[in-house]
């Protein structure tokens, strides 16, 4: 067992509610923050007791805006934030331009004080930035884990929901983070709490580590087209350094002819043509959310040169490299909104028993989520 998960059950048995810090990326994803947020709150209130404190982080304490437009006010900034057991990065669309040195300098500093830290959605690209993900399996959102991969080839990437490796947790994004939190609320206080949590959000199957994401196109073959799904699992496995067509159709045991009429069948292409067009999607990936060379990235994806490269992009995607990568730097433009805050309910502070109705500057998200919960007949309904 490792020393954090033994000071997280010592804090369990004293009673010390765990505080999580979640760091707000620009055009983070509220599914993303909100899958984590809940089952925290969730948690509190269930067992009637502040299991579980939460914050809200920018850079600056500014608003700052979600990638579905909408601002958020964060309770604290990086220089301001209090003393935190675990600190997650939530991040979403343009990561790769989502972030700054500052943030970066403040998560090693995080590390040196030994504070577990994850990241959801695309937010683990900034832990690997930060070189926090060295030696650590990982796992992100499908769409950047071959950008993490290329850029920071230390991190052990996998296509897994979510990863707990020691002092790391990280996972993808959409509701899966509410997964790895249950599964963090299950190690601290047990199976009992964490299924009463799945229960309120009517989750009927809690996922674990060994679950893989559903790419789109397997989600949509499902298990009809083994031999189909098998070819396309080496394509993507084999992007750098192409397999031929004859010996990729003995690797899956069909003839040449047999994958060719598999591919015209359901997906309406050559298996050469949408071997050619994952090359290319990986391509406008790393375009978009790397500095690698043009003529890295053609190596990277299988072009014998970037010349050949730069003609079948133009071909296939409509502009050339080079002005796919200058169209992205143009189209950098966010205006920030500001939005005033939550007031906090004094007298219903007090009729929780807290010592004191007052509340830190710094906002006490989960004594306000217990406050509004006293009356709800799931208040307290778990015995821990």
């Amino acid at each position: 067992m490792s020393e954090f998960n033994i000071s997280l059950q010592e804090n369990a048995v004293r009673g010390k509610t765990h505080r999580i810090g979640f760091l707000l990326l620009n055009n983070f994803t509220m599914i993303a923050l909100a899958s984590a947020v809940d089952p925290l709150r969730m948690a509190n209130q269930l067992s009637g007791k502040e299991l579980y404190d939460w914050y809200t982080i920018s850079e600056d304490g500014e608003a700052i805006k979600a990638s579905d437009g909408i601002n958020i006010v964060p309770d604290c900034s990086i220089k301001n934030v209090p003393e935190l057991d675990a600190l997650i990065v939530v991040g979403g669309v343009n990561i790769t331009r989502s972030y700054s040195r500052a943030q970066v300098s403040w998560l090693k500093s995080l590390a040196r004080k030994q504070i577990q830290l994850g990241g959801v959605c695309t937010g683990p690209y900034l832990l690997a930035e930060a070189g926090l993900l060295d030696g650590y399996d990982c796992s992100a959102h499908w769409e950047c884990i071959a950008s993490l991969q290329e850029a920071y080839p230390k991190v052990r990437c996998t296509n897994h929901l979510f990863v707990v490796d020691r002092d790391r947790m990280t996972c993808s994004g959409g509701s899966v983070p509410m997964d790895m939190m249950l599964y963090m609320i299950k190690r601290d206080f047990g199976y009992q709490l964490t299924a009463s949590i799945s229960e309120m959000f009517i989750c009927d199957r809690v996922r674990n580590e060994s679950d893989y994401q559903r790419i789109p196109l397997r989600h949509v073959l499902g298990t009809a087209q083994p031999k189909l799904v098998e070819a396309i699992t080496l394509m993507e496995a084999n992007i750098e350094e192409t397999i031929e067509l004859d010996e990729l159709a003995s690797y899956v045991d069909l003839s040449r002819r047999q994958l060719e009429r598999l591919f015209q069948k359901y997906l309406q292409c050559s298996p050469s043509k949408y071997y050619l067009k994952l090359r290319l999607f990986r391509a406008r990936q790393l375009l978009k959310q790397t500095s690698m060379s043009i003529i890295e990235i053609a190596t990277a994806c299988g072009f014998v040169s970037s010349p050949h490269f730069s003609k079948c992009y133009r071909v296939h995607i409509g502009i050339p490299p080079r002005e796919e990568r200058s169209g992205m730097r143009d189209s950098l433009s966010l205006q920030e909104q500001t939005v005033v805050p939550l007031n906090v309910n004094n007298k219903v502070m007090s009729e929780l028993n807290y010592q004191s109705s007052y509340v830190n500057p710094i906002q006490q998200q989960s004594i306000r989520a217990l406050a509004n919960a006293q009356y709800e007949p799931t208040y307290g309904s778990v015995a821990l």
